[in-house]
């Protein structure tokens, strides 16, 4: 990988750790770059997960304070959430890479859907929350929804935090940014249970230079993301990642016809 592929890599990675910090989803920003630089979907997949694992520690470093008082709460839905990550790690790791070449356009458009419409489903979760009072009369529901969203990160990462700001913020007591800080820890906890299963089972479809300059750049990008990222408009980077996940989209579909 020349200089210039890495920079390029390295932008894509300060992006997405900036994008994470505020709306989620960086990894429409860094994926669909590594498959367009012409590595291997799977291996994009999983040195890209693993690489933003320095950008998840910058996202709960950040919202430490308003992770204050939820130990118990984390103490429940954090193993499920592992539990998922691994159930997601094994099926991209066991299932023939051609599934996941069929399988990623689908899982692209997911995420682009979650990510249109972010706003509606904050909109929501709002309503609720003002419309009645929070219970813990459903735990089973959440413990269930968040290991299907640790499954959904195991195996494809992308807007797996939208997703579960959604459930959390549904079915979980709190504000929205105890929600948010709750996911950046839940999100972390997948992707290192997730990163542990990539070097025991398939060390050799990581490509660590993929890694290493993702997680700098994603680490530096969570840092600076409130100073600088809050400066936009939500809607810019949410188009920005739109237009990055129909390259991925492109991409894919393209190498699937040829």
């Amino acid at each position: 990988m020349d200089l210039v592929q890495s920079a390029i890599i390295a932008l894509a990675g300060l992006w997405a750790g900036t994008i994470n910090s505020i709306v989620g989803s960086g990894t429409l920003v860094t994926f669909p770059v590594l498959v367009a630089l012409g590595i291997a979907p799977v291996t994009a997949t999983i040195s890209n997960a693993m690489g933003l694992i320095a950008g998840n520690v910058g996202g709960v470093f950040g919202y430490r304070r308003e992770l204050r008082g939820l130990s118990g709460t984390l103490k429940v839905l954090l193993p499920a959430s592992l539990l998922g990550g691994i159930t997601g790690a094994a099926l991209l790791l066991r299932l023939p890479e051609e599934v996941f070449a069929v399988a990623a356009p689908f899982l692209i458009v997911v995420a682009l859907l979650f990510v249109v419409f972010q706003p509606r489903l904050q909109a929501w979760v709002r309503e609720r929350q003002a419309a009645q009072a929070r219970t813990q009369s459903r735990p089973w529901v959440l413990l269930f929804l968040v290991y299907f969203a640790g499954v959904y990160g195991g195996y494809f990462v992308a807007a797996q935090g939208v997703l579960l700001v959604g459930i959390l913020g549904v079915f979980l007591h709190g504000s929205l940014q105890q929600a948010n800080a709750v996911k950046n820890v839940l999100v972390l906890g997948v992707n290192i249970i997730a990163a542990i299963s990539y070097m025991v089972f398939a060390f050799d479809r990581i490509n660590w230079w993929v890694v290493l300059v993702i997680a700098v750049s994603s680490l530096a990008g969570s840092l600076v993301g409130a100073a600088v990222g809050r400066r936009l408009k939500p809607v810019v980077l949410r188009g920005i990642i739109v237009v990055l996940g129909l390259v991925a989209l492109f991409v894919m579909v393209s190498n699937l016809a040829a």
